[in-house]
């Protein structure tokens, strides 16, 4: 069994399972540090596994085969083995890139022609070497090959970028029925529900997703610059559509906020680079608030970060000597708010995890976001 669900919240649609994988087992709900090129940025790895705990991380399909190369993973066994960790890892396509990347690529109908952003050298990405490559880089969770339409697009556009998605789709599942695993542990498959925030277009695109009966479904596009009523609105409608008994990934989310109301809507895995690219620029979510730790205030504050989602607060660097760090330009300082703000959302969602469990969810939830989104 890949999914097994354990509980559903008796107010909300908020669940509690696990997923299964060769390299482990995975707690959901879940956030999923990003990895893009094998690394999250700034964190070594042993503070993943502690005070971190994360479970899975990501890493980008786009990215790894520009640099190192596939050819690379391949000798050294694997992603895993190359970045020396042991626990899942899930690809995303390189679908959101090729979107990123709008004034160096073409869409054509057999999949995407593209400059690199590091040498300018030319490439093409369809469904099939997209999954060989992702079979060559190993991850245990692999993502389907989409197009990721802008917002806001017209509806034409939109109804285009699905249809293609949908036939990708079914050029990916064959490809994955073609070729096997490289290194001996089970890979699994997710398609993306795409659509914009036309609710017509979501809906159908949800139900075609659903009867091609994967491991598990992900929601793409959105994050991208729409409302927050239109994520919420979007992801309602999606979750009503797929099989309860598959895990829903949300790609690209979000905030703490945005956390907890998505798992309030039936979601159970999430990734976003908001923790650590914020981290870096000196912001910091706690459970009380937000905090610029740059500010004056923090001068002579010697209390941790945060009590609440920090289990040792005797191993937690008080907020005078974190923004010492970041005024005085050490590169320590961006580290180790990484470390904290990832500390956070994977404190959050095994939080939630825990409220969902108790049947307390709803009620917990409403509570926290009042303050998550408060500036300290």
């Amino acid at each position: 069994m890949f999914f097994k669900l354990q509980h559903t919240d008796s107010e909300s649609s908020a669940r509690a399972g696990t997923i299964k994988t060769e390299h482990g087992d995975i707690e959901t709900p879940i956030f999923m540090p990003v990895g893009t090129i094998g690394t999250v940025k700034g964190v070594p790895f042993s503070y993943l596994h502690d005070p971190i705990n994360a479970q899975i991380i990501l890493s980008n399909t786009y990215h790894l085969y520009l640099r190192p190369g596939t050819d690379i993973l391949q000798e050294a066994g694997g992603l895993h083995r190359f970045m020396n960790w042991n626990k899942p890892i899930l690809t995303d396509s390189g679908g959101y890139q090729v979107y990123s990347l709008a004034q160096m690529r073409k869409i054509d109908p057999d999949g995407v022609k593209f400059q690199s952003h590091i040498d300018g050298s030319r490439h093409h990405f369809t469904p099939k070497n997209v999954i060989e490559t992702q079979r060559e880089i190993g991850a245990d969770i692999i993502m389907a090959f989409d197009e990721c339409p802008p917002y806001p697009c017209e509806k034409k556009y939109a109804t285009d970028s699905m249809h293609l998605t949908h036939k990708w789709l079914d050029w990916c599942i064959d490809a994955m029925d073609e070729t096997e695993p490289l290194y001996g542990y089970q890979q699994y498959l997710f398609p993306i529900v795409q659509g914009s925030v036309f609710k017509d277009l979501r809906q159908q695109s949800a139900e075609y997703i659903a009867g091609k009966e994967c491991f598990g479904n992900a929601i793409g596009g959105l994050s991208v610059g729409e409302p927050h009523e239109m994520l919420y609105e979007t992801t309602e409608l999606v979750c009503g559509i797929l099989p309860k008994e598959k895990p829903r990934y949300l790609m690209g989310v979000g905030t703490p906020v945005n956390l907890l109301e998505c798992i309030g809507l039936g979601i159970d895995m999430f990734d976003c680079v908001m923790p650590t690219r914020n981290a870096r620029n000196g912001m910091l979510f706690t459970s009380k608030g937000i905090i610029n730790i740059r500010n004056k205030k923090w001068e002579n504050d010697f209390s941790p970060i945060d009590e609440l989602s920090t289990a040792d607060t005797s191993n937690t660097h008080s907020k005078a000597y974190l923004r010492h760090l970041f005024i005085s330009g050490e590169m320590l300082g961006p580290i180790l708010a990484s470390v904290h703000n990832l500390s956070f959302y994977l404190w959050l969602v095994g939080e939630a995890r825990k409220q969902i469990l108790e049947n307390n969810f709803y009620r917990w939830k409403n509570q926290m976001v009042k303050v998550l989104s408060e500036r300290l």
